[in-house]
């Protein structure tokens, strides 16, 4: 029987144990979630605080962000729309640009070398950006006389500057869109080429962007899988040498690409592999 006590009150012991950790951590998580609740009641506050004398000072607020123009109450909604771009940016730089087709190639060329995380995401995400500034050039110079600098003269105003701005980058997109993508999007949004200029540059920039974008997004992908096929090609031979080499001399367990590694490395570097991608990428957006 003392035996038994003994066990039981152990028992009742291990389930206060239990009880008072458990009390005890509910009272932690109740003091981060006071120390939350105050944070947010003071950043809410201070908001509350800024908007309010936003309100009050609106009509002498005013930031130049050199337009050239500074007009009363004009200030926050440049600031606004600043901050808008700023956000989209990635987006824009993904989706209207090069990027998107180079980014996709360097990876299947990672993945046809078979070396992991070798080149890694930051460098590959790097070269893609370096190379997409190299191709952008002409299209952001284009932007940068036709739509910027009247608009920081104060010779037009925002609207009119961000249509100007878009006509380089749909003439950048025209240029590499599918005639197929482009007829699929335009079906599905109802719209039409203007019969009277046919498929001229001019018709195929005055289309609306969102029958350009998509087209173009989809060229790419094509593209991008194009050229991926044929990069997997030379490495896909190297694999299958080695396995039937590894295969005739009876060593099943080694692993194939543990020594088609080396060889694939090796004959992407002797053919000059990077130079001669680089300037296919390249020389495909002119």
């Amino acid at each position: 029987m003392p035996a038994l006590e003994a066990v039981g009150t152990a028992g009742r012991r291990k389930k206060m144990g239990k009880i008072d950790s458990a009390v005890a951590g509910s009272r932690q998580k109740l003091k981060k979630e006071l120390v939350r609740f105050f944070l947010s009641f003071v950043i809410a506050a201070l908001l509350v605080a800024v908007c309010g004398t936003l309100k009050v000072h609106a009509a002498s607020f005013s930031v130049d962000l050199g337009s050239g123009v500074a007009e009363e109450g004009s200030g926050m909604l440049d600031v606004l729309l600043l901050f808008a771009i700023l956000a989209l940016l990635p987006s824009f730089l993904v989706m209207m640009t090069s990027f998107t087709r180079i980014i996709i190639v360097l990876s299947f060329l990672r993945n046809a070398l078979g070396t992991q995380q070798s080149p890694p995401n930051q460098v590959l995400v790097g070269i893609a950006l370096v190379l997409t500034l190299f191709i952008m050039t002409p299209t952001l110079e284009r932007i940068n006389t036709e739509a910027y600098e009247p608009y920081r003269q104060g010779q037009v105003d925002g609207r009119e500057a961000l249509q100007l701005a878009s006509v380089p980058i749909k003439e950048f997109m025209v240029k590499q869109i599918r005639t197929e993508d482009l007829s699929l999007f335009l079906s599905i949004s109802g719209e039409e080429l203007d019969q009277s200029q046919g498929e001229s540059l001019e018709a195929l920039v005055a289309l609306d962007l969102k029958v350009i974008l998509p087209a173009f997004i989809t060229s790419e992908l094509k593209k991008a899988f194009y050229i991926g096929f044929y990069i997997f090609l030379p490495f896909l031979i190297i694999d299958i040498v080695v396995s039937s080499t590894l295969m005739s001399m009876g060593m099943m367990m080694l692993p194939p690409s543990m020594i088609s590694l080396p060889f694939k490395i090796m004959t992407f570097v002797l053919v000059n592999g990077w130079e001669r991608l680089f300037s296919s990428l390249v020389s495909g957006f002119h």
